[in-house]
């Protein structure tokens, strides 16, 4: 089907050397599309890089901390620089808290989960609207915005007050910009994982009480894995998703309506 063939098409993919990052990035290689990740570990991101550069398209691996705004303004520019231009921007990047009630969760621990999950958000989405909106000035519109949010937005995560925060600031956000950069032909939507296997899940998925408690809810029996998003990322960048827009994709296996 053309309408999902990604050849020609360049994406960033913030945390895109990991965990659902990276499986967002192989299933946007596999379609076609070259690629720029970003992560702050540069052993992971060489690695990443070189399983990416097996589907045979441009890879180019950065890194970059996307809590400090200047480095996002920076790497972004190179990134464009390097490639030509950025045509799907994924806004993946993410930290988790420490778990604690909220009352007793330190203001520094607050603000650090924010400074990434958010701000680093922000910044991103920020520089990838304005390089989208200045393209469309220039007769080239089109372009896609994607919010890495979570099923803890919608349900009551406990002693995770910080990370349910960031993640429902995330849904705002995107539909603010759904409405705002559609005039330019750019999309912006969401997706809301849920109990996915990653680095960040590894400790509690471990945990047999946890996992004794957690997986019998999850209608598919089963953890999500990164493969489990290669489809919905394919579709949000390709074509096929030209006129939906401010939509938020909830990949669960149904444990948040169970």
């Amino acid at each position: 089907m053309k309408a999902f063939d990604l050849s020609g098409k360049v994406a960033l993919v913030t945390g895109g050397n990991g965990g659902i990052g990276l499986g967002i990035a192989e299933g946007l290689a596999a379609a076609g599309a070259d690629l720029v990740i970003w992560g702050s570990n540069a052993e992971k991101n060489a690695a990443a890089e070189k399983k990416l550069k097996a589907h045979g398209h441009r890879v180019l691996a950065q890194r970059c901390d996307v809590a400090d705004e200047a480095q996002v303004e920076e790497k972004f520019a190179e990134a464009v620089k390097s490639m030509g231009r950025i045509d799907g921007c994924f806004a993946n990047a993410g930290v988790s808290q420490a778990r604690a009630p909220m009352a007793e969760l330190p203001t520094k621990e607050w603000k650090r989960v924010l400074s990434v999950n958010l701000d680093g958000a922000f910044f991103t989405l920020r520089a990838a609207a304005r390089h989208m909106a200045e393209r469309a000035k220039a007769g080239r519109p089109g372009g896609r915005l994607v919010g890495m949010a979570s099923s803890a937005a919608i349900h009551g995560a406990a002693r995770a007050s910080s990370y349910a925060a960031t993640k429902g600031a995330m849904l705002t956000m995107i539909r603010a910009l759904a409405v705002e950069m559609a005039r330019h032909q750019v999309t912006a939507n969401s997706i809301l994982p849920g109990w996915i296997e990653s680095d960040m899940t590894a400790g509690a998925m471990r945990e047999e009480k946890f996992a004794g408690a957690v997986l019998p809810r999850i209608p598919m029996r089963r953890w999500g894995t990164k493969e489990d998003f290669a489809g919905i990322a394919v579709y949000l960048m390709s074509d096929a998703s030209s006129y939906h827009t401010g939509d938020s994709f909830v990949i669960d296996g149904a444990y948040t309506i169970f």
